[in-house]
């Protein structure tokens, strides 16, 4: 099983840091179902450094559930990165990951995210400013680079684990690319291959059982991150392990119990019925009547009401072929996949 610096993971299945997705009772859940690792969405070192309450909230955690807890931290500044994981160690971090790939203008315009994949040395000093203010274990997800003229993949993994740090995780796209286009397993194999001693996760198109299991296999990577596969099928991972997909009543009891912890974590009912809303799309994909199921929940306010939606649909859902492949893209994934 892969080995992240003294923590033995249960299995190679790493959930996506996704934004607005990978919050605590996301990550619970993905744990429960049988994920090994499950990293925070991307947290701001200068929102923690400012102490802005909603980005000290990202902090909370299951520590019961949560073995080892991964916190992200994104930000271009190596001392501000390092105070702020220093916050995070204090709050429960056992492992600190470092965003060197989102794409987003509103993030890589602070010179963080992928903008790190065009300065190497500040990236490598990112790492090591983290690993001596925190002795903590360091990862970092990358991206193969900037755009097709820079895909500077290696070069960029081998300073950061010469820095210090202890597993890559790397997107097959580059910046440029967005999610557009095929993520290129290939560069996965190649960054293996050139650090042999290093945990490597794979990511980028694993939508599906199968598909984990082929970029294991073709890459020779020692771990697979799965995000948009894992949106509103938590179960993949139990799967993953062997395990069976849910029937109709595990299906509406998990929607259910993940909604109240949902709510639990939000604070405020409207906020969390709100934000609950891009769940119960995607949990609804593959299933007959699910456009209408959307519709029907992106007008409820009160949680009582998706209450009775939830079971009123889910309790009923039947698999639908051909629904699951003709409104793939019409749920809006890349508002999680940041």
């Amino acid at each position: 099983m892969p080995q992240l610096g003294p923590y033995a993971l249960k299995n190679p299945w790493v959930l996506a840091p996704m934004a607005g997705v990978s919050e605590m009772p996301f990550r619970v859940l993905a744990f429960r179902m049988g994920a090994g690792l499950c990293p925070t969405e991307l947290v701001s070192a200068q929102g923690l450094m400012r102490m802005n309450p909603r980005t000290v909230r990202y902090l909370r955690h299951d520590a019961e559930v949560e073995r080892p807890y991964v916190l992200q931290v994104f930000g271009g500044e190596p001392d501000v990165m390092a105070r702020a994981s220093v916050m995070g160690k204090e709050a429960g971090a056992q492992v600190i990951d470092i965003n060197m790939g989102c794409p987003v203008k509103k993030v890589t315009r602070s010179g963080a995210g992928s903008a790190l994949l065009c300065d190497v040395p500040r990236a490598a000093d990112v790492v090591r400013a983290i690993r001596e203010a925190t002795l903590l274990p360091v990862t970092a997800k990358i991206r193969t680079g900037w755009d097709a003229n820079s895909r500077n993949y290696v070069e960029v993994a081998s300073a950061l684990v010469d820095a210090g740090a202890s597993a890559i995780a790397m997107h097959g796209r580059t910046r440029a690319q967005g999610y557009s286009g095929k993520a290129d397993w290939d560069t996965i194999r190649q960054l293996k291959a050139a650090l042999p001693g290093t945990l490597v996760i794979g990511n980028g198109d694993v939508k599906t059982v199968e598909d984990a299991h082929r970029m294991l296999e073709q890459t020779r990577c020692d771990a697979v991150m799965i995000g948009r596969g894992a949106l509103g099928n938590p179960w993949i991972f139990r799967q993953l392990n062997g395990g069976l997909p849910p029937d109709n009543d595990e299906r509406c009891a998990v929607v259910l119990a993940h909604f109240e912890t949902h709510c639990a974590f939000a604070g405020e009912e409207l906020a969390a019925v709100r934000s609950f809303r891009k769940h119960l799309a995607w949990y609804a994909h593959g299933l007959r009547g699910a456009s209408a199921f959307r519709a029907e929940v992106n007008t409820l306010d009160r949680g009582e009401a998706v209450h009775a939606a939830v079971r009123r649909f889910f309790q009923e859902a039947e698999a639908d072929a051909e629904a699951a492949a003709s409104d793939d893209y019409d749920l809006d994934y890349r508002t999680a996949l940041g």
